[in-house]
C-alpha cells in the first residue's frame, strides 16, 4: 500500500492541474454511474452522506486554496 500511495504522490507532482482535472471528471463520473445504480429506497441515505463528505472535504480544501490565491493575485496586482 504505502508503494502505491508512493506511486501516486509522484504522479500528482508530475501533472499539470489540467490533468489533475480530467482525474476528478473521471472520479466524479464514477461517483454518478454509483449513484444511478443505488435502490430508489436508499437515494435519501446516500445523498445525506454524500452531503456530509462534500463539506467536510470542501472547507478544509478551500480553506488551504483561498489564501493562496489571494496572496498569489495580490503580487500579481501589486504595484
Amino acid at each position: 500500500m504505502k508503494k502505491l500511495i508512493f506511486a501516486a504522490n509522484a504522479y500528482i507532482q508530475q501533472s499539470d492541474w489540467r490533468m489533475l482535472a480530467l482525474v476528478k471528471f473521471c472520479l466524479c463520473a464514477v461517483g454518478v454511474v454509483l449513484g444511478l445504480l443505488v435502490p430508489s429506497k436508499a437515494k435519501k441515505a446516500v445523498l445525506g452522506v454524500s452531503l456530509v463528505v462534500f463539506a467536510v472535504t470542501y472547507i478544509p480544501l478551500m480553506a488551504d486554496f483561498l489564501p493562496k490565491a489571494v496572496r498569489s493575485l495580490r503580487d500579481e496586482y501589486a504595484l
